[in-house]
């Protein structure tokens, strides 16, 4: 890495699994030279996420690539004004404008969508129907990888899914988005729109929506290519 090299990374996890995902990828990163750190928001409050996010963001020493998976993507976009953010990268992300929040985005979907199999709330909290988890959340995982997942599922709260993002950073930071062209939480197509509309540089790869498990090498790439990206500026 040259002197001028972005080498921070923060990674911030979605709804229903906690940042053990992020391994993969943190392996790959590491080995090239990148400073890993992992959020383990508690994905109870889009505002206590946030906090969780800026307390990592505050321990790092230099600029940051901030990276989001999922919901980890609203998380990144509200948190990502932080002054020692200097890039956003959202994968199979969730990335909201001004006002917009997860139930929001999620209200309408496209015609013919799979619909995620999230089950009512109970106490405020949701889980995926751990019978269907493997088919739309993990499909290109083992099979006892996708049941451990679905067992050990963290609530996701209702209030998290509401939090709604107040200034967008990703109107005033350079982004990346790695679009999942076999997710079956959030539709392909709605992932390109908002790639585009974030104006963030788009790539894809043939991946369920656990892509950041399942491929790793391609996440770590896109990180690193956002990180040269924001050296070369």
């Amino acid at each position: 890495m040259g002197t001028n090299a972005l080498r921070n990374v923060v990674l911030v996890h979605g709804g229903f699994v906690d940042g053990s995902g992020w391994q993969g990828v943190y392996d790959s990163l590491t080995r090239d030279g990148f400073r890993v750190s992992i959020v383990q928001n508690p994905t109870l409050s889009l505002a206590g996420d946030v906090e969780a996010t800026k307390e990592i963001i505050d321990a790092q020493d230099g600029p940051v690539v901030l990276v989001g998976h999922s919901y980890g993507g609203v998380v990144i976009t509200e948190a990502g004004t932080h002054p020692n953010v200097a890039a956003l990268v959202y994968i199979a992300a969730f990335a909201p404008d001004k006002g917009e929040s997860v139930t929001t985005l999620i209200a309408d979907p496209p015609p013919g969508a799979p619909v995620p199999p999230i089950l009512p709330p109970k106490n405020g909290y949701l889980f995926l129907d751990r019978e269907k988890f493997r088919a739309s959340f993990a499909a290109d995982l083992p099979a006892q990888q996708a049941a451990f997942m679905a067992d050990s599922q963290v609530p996701w709260g209702v209030g998290a899914l509401d939090g709604a993002v107040t200034e967008p950073a990703w109107r005033s930071k350079p982004s990346w988005y790695l679009a999942a062209t076999e997710d079956r939480m959030i539709p392909p197509p709605a992932q390109h729109a908002m790639a585009e509309r974030a104006g963030a540089i788009l790539s894809e790869v043939a991946a369920s929506h656990s892509v950041y498990v399942s491929k790793p090498e391609a996440v770590a790439t896109l990180i690193a290519q956002a990180a040269a990206g924001v050296a070369e500026r």
